[in-house]
């Protein structure tokens, strides 16, 4: 299997750094770079659209976008916008969204379906199709298709999910799916067994699609900064994801805790509550050992691409270098 290293960003930044940022990682032998779409930053594609004129090799795209918040037909027209000018080529990632109802976004219902229909009318629209799409969900009139120019060849879909269901769907029809802020790789036979049976539901080949893991990512020299950093990076959406994941006991209490200290946005006190054992499961820290090390444990276990995510070092500058120069020659030599 062929190994593939993203590196995403957090949507929270000027046009200019967005640019400079993205002319940093342009130096470096990234396979795709990802931006958020989490609320209420900004979304996707802007974002993408800055960065594109200065990335040559990598693909971009969201990881990942709520029908909840972005219809299909939006979508679509921002991916095929997108991909007049990502040399790279382009992706979309997929995902019900985290914080929906806190920011007073009413998550559509049937959501699974929901999902499933997005799919099928970014293909239908980005293939430049026409005759309608008739969902229980979504809805194309028969004379509904594209008016604008198309990628030049198919856009591959992620969804982002740590359920079962969806990642039923996703082996039924999608190219990837992405475990969003899990470096467990205990993790990744359970995700593989749920992508096993949609693809058997889908008839399509065993590993057809693709095992993505992405998390908060500090790397720096000084690997005890780096994993004090990590802990308050990761802080806000722990509580989020350690209820998902079956292969780890934490006592429900401790995970109020962290809820409680993100919701008051005291991140030093709930860094102090992550144990060096629950911060490896659901980061990537340390020096670039450390991260090489966490990295072969998750290409060992199955995964076919790794995400590092915001915010990378103690600068994002810095971390991106180390990345760039130190881990990536050696997880892709």
């Amino acid at each position: 299997m062929d190994r593939e290293i993203s590196i995403a960003f957090q949507t929270d930044k000027t046009p200019a750094r967005y640019i400079a940022l993205a002319q940093l990682v342009n130096r470096y032998d990234f396979d795709a770079v990802s931006v958020y779409c989490d609320a209420p930053f900004h979304p996707s594609y802007g974002p993408l659209l800055l960065m594109a004129p200065h990335i040559r090799r990598a693909r971009l795209g969201p990881a990942a976008v709520s029908p909840s918040r972005i219809h299909p037909i939006d979508i679509a027209a921002e991916t095929a916008l997108l991909a007049g000018v990502a040399e790279g080529g382009v992706y979309v990632g997929l995902a019900r969204g985290a914080w929906l109802a806190e920011h007073g976004i009413r998550e559509i219902e049937q959501p699974i379906r929901a999902i499933r229909e997005t799919i099928d009318i970014l293909r239908y629209l980005l293939s430049g199709s026409d005759g309608g799409c008739e969902g229980q969900v979504f809805r194309l009139a028969e004379h509904v298709k594209a008016p604008y120019p198309l990628p030049n060849k198919p856009v591959p879909i992620m969804i982002g999910t740590w359920g079962k269901k969806l990642s039923i769907l996703a082996g039924e029809t999608a190219d990837e799916v992405k475990i969003g802020g899990s470096s467990n790789p205990d993790f990744i036979p359970v995700i593989r067994g749920y992508v096993a049976e949609g693809e058997r539901r889908g008839g399509r080949n065993p590993g057809a699609v693709g095992v993505v893991a992405g998390a908060v990512t500090v790397v720096d020299e000084d690997r005890q900064q780096a994993r004090q950093a990590a802990r308050l990076a990761a802080a806000l959406y722990l509580p989020v994801v350690i209820p998902l994941d079956p292969t780890i006991q934490v006592e429900p209490e401790l995970c109020e805790r962290l809820r409680q200290h993100a919701i008051r946005h005291e991140y030093a006190a709930a860094a102090r509550l992550i144990s060096d054992d629950l911060l490896d499961r659901f980061a990537f820290s340390g020096n670039a050992d450390d991260l090489i090390r966490q990295s072969e444990a998750l290409f060992s276990a199955g995964v076919k691409r790794i995400e590092f995510g915001t915010p990378h070092g103690l600068t994002p500058e810095s971390g991106i270098r180390l990345l760039g120069e130190k881990v990536l020659p050696a997880l892709k030599p």
